[in-house]
């Protein structure tokens, strides 16, 4: 081997194996080769094939530079074809002269190879040719530069333009539509489908349809997608072809002509991620309407609000010792003995799981089994816990823990993945605030809130949440003071995120015992049907420890001695 060819190989092969190169044998932008590419841990790439050493910061981004050799060098068009028929690949010569592919021959008559020519405003520039026997390439000229393929041979207007990834496909998509309409294809396949698009955006101007064929596996797909995006609203189509076939030429093979006009004819106009075209809303409008799967276990709840939904946000919130826990308790032990509620995740942040658990049993056993003097036998105390903790449907979090945001967000997700919660209860978001090193409570509350809420599309859980609220100007929540969204803690964000936010009020200082112990359930904000104000009055019976809804008490009654 010549002394400068072995140090040519030698620099080339200690430039591909450096220890930065993290991906090889990808696809040039710049001359086409399929694997003449490798991409560095920062995405800056660099193309090892012959004389083209393109290279740029981003790959994949469309923007690159060249060598000065090959700026400087004008490469020749040297190699030569003559017409015929493309029989490997079953695209008639009508076709391919038309889009000016020519063939070479080995000595028994057998295709060699195929020539694919590309133009720049109407001068041959390059052409791509391709090894049937191999299906490697080499490419003559550049095409960085060059129109798409086929654009030499196409109007520049017409009703309907179709756009695949190469250039057998572009042939063969031609036959399929029977020579009706005109098909172009990108330079270099999906990987640069955007870059080739932009370059030539004009073209497609004075064609009131694009359709976008791209091959049916996961980069044509995407491609597809990012192409459509480069089109005015209502021009774009992405066409999807059926499941057993690859590609535009695959079906050609098969002679499934009728099946490929089907599916063009069915390619639908693109909208983006997000975006849903009214007109292709008739399915979801004519859905039935969404019920609850549950209802709440109190009558004026449900007037206002219409039950519990899965994919909703509901917010409590109320002032210190207003009862926050034990109207989550009473809805918990409503869920668990609500036949085909689901499971249910309980995260309550400022008890142990032991004070949850008697809790919850205390509502079967109508006593308050956590305080000292409630005696109850280990036989009847089985019967409560068999009927609450023992159903198999409650999982609780110990969180004696890390209560980071990002691990009580895992705790949820499991909970509702790994564990099928359908309603999770988390007793409070205030309290995570002071794990959070930032020290900005707003911020951290409006962090944890949005998170929350995008796990809950995620999932599809209901999530019940405590927040405090921040002191009111006026009577204070201790004493009866009203509640409102702008006194919820951290900015507007929990309130703006939340489904449903209800308020908890109680004068706890009323002379009354009546009034001091009935709460004011207050609906402040009702995405689902917008009806708001107060829903229901829950009066806290000491002896049973439940809370049962009740007429709202009269100021007129005379106080009366609660013992």
């Amino acid at each position: 081997m010549p002394l400068f060819i072995l140090e040519k190989y030698i620099l080339e092969k200690l430039d591909h194996t450096q220890s930065n190169w993290v991906e090889h044998h990808v696809p040039c932008p710049e001359c086409g080769s399929q694997d003449n590419v490798s991409i560095n841990k920062d995405g800056s790439w660099k193309c090892f094939g012959g004389d083209c050493q393109a290279h740029g910061q981003h790959y994949g981004d469309g923007n690159y530079e060249l060598s000065n050799k090959t700026e400087s060098k004008e490469t020749k068009l040297t190699a030569t074809g003559i017409l015929g028929a493309l029989t490997d690949r079953k695209i008639s010569s009508e076709t391919a002269k038309k889009y000016g592919v020519t063939i070479t021959r080995n000595k028994d008559g057998s295709i060699k190879e195929h020539l694919y020519p590309y133009y720049s405003d109407g001068k041959k520039i390059a052409q791509k040719i391709r090894s049937v026997k191999t299906k490697d390439f080499r490419i003559e000229g550049s095409v960085r530069d060059a129109d798409l393929f086929g654009t030499q041979s196409t109007q520049s207007k017409g009703k309907f333009i179709t756009i695949v990834e190469g250039e057998c496909d572009a042939m063969a998509a031609y036959e399929l539509m029977g020579s009706k309409w005109g098909v172009v294809s990108v330079i270099n396949g999906a990987s640069s489908a955007a870059r080739d698009i932009k370059r030539n955006l004009e073209f497609f101007n004075d064609f009131e349809s694009v359709v976008v064929c791209f091959d049916s596996d996961k980069a044509g797909k995407k491609a597809a997608r990012q192409v459509a995006e480069l089109f005015p609203p209502s021009k774009a189509k992405i066409m999807t072809l059926p499941s057993e076939y690859k590609d535009a030429n695959e079906m050609l093979k098969d002679n499934k002509r009728q099946a490929f006009m089907e599916y063009w004819w069915a390619a639908k106009l693109f909208a983006p991620d997000g975006i849903i075209r009214g007109d292709n809303m008739w399915g979801i409008v004519t859905e039935e309407i969404d019920q609850s799967f549950v209802e709440y276990p109190w009558a004026g709840m449900n007037e206002l609000t219409y039950g519990i939904r899965t994919h909703e946000l509901i917010t409590i919130a109320a002032g210190s010792g207003m009862g926050k826990s034990q109207f989550l308790r009473e809805l918990i032990y409503y869920l668990i003995n609500t036949e085909d509620s689901g499971n249910i995740g309980l995260l309550m942040m400022e008890e142990s799981t032991r004070r949850t658990g008697l809790s919850l049993m205390s509502m079967s056993a109508n006593r308050p089994l956590h305080l000292p003097d409630t005696y109850i036998d280990s036989e009847e105390l089985r019967e409560h816990y068999d009927v609450t903790l023992g159903t198999g449907k409650v999982f609780l979090y110990d969180s004696f823990g890390s209560n980071t945001i990002d691990n009580i967000i895992s705790k949820v997700r499991y909970m509702a993945k790994g564990l099928d919660c359908k309603y999770v209860f988390l007793d409070h978001i205030s309290i995570l605030v002071s794990d959070q090193q930032s020290g900005d409570e707003r911020k951290a509350l409006d962090e944890i809130a949005t998170k929350l809420r995008t796990l809950i599309q995620e999932t599809g859980i209901a999530l019940f949440m405590v927040s405090h609220l921040k002191r009111p100007g006026g009577t204070a929540h201790e004493e009866g003071g009203i509640t409102s969204l702008s006194q919820l803690r951290g900015s507007a964000g929990i309130g703006q995120l939340s489904d449903m936010v209800i308020g908890l009020e109680r004068d706890g200082q009323h002379d009354d015992p009546q009034i001091r112990n009935t709460t004011t359930i207050r609906v402040l904000k009702n995405r689902f049907s917008g009806l708001t104000g107060p829903a229901c009055y829950l009066y806290y019976d000491k002896d049973t420890g439940r809370m049962l809804e009740t007429d709202k008490p009269s100021e007129n009654n005379e106080p009366e001695d609660e013992f």
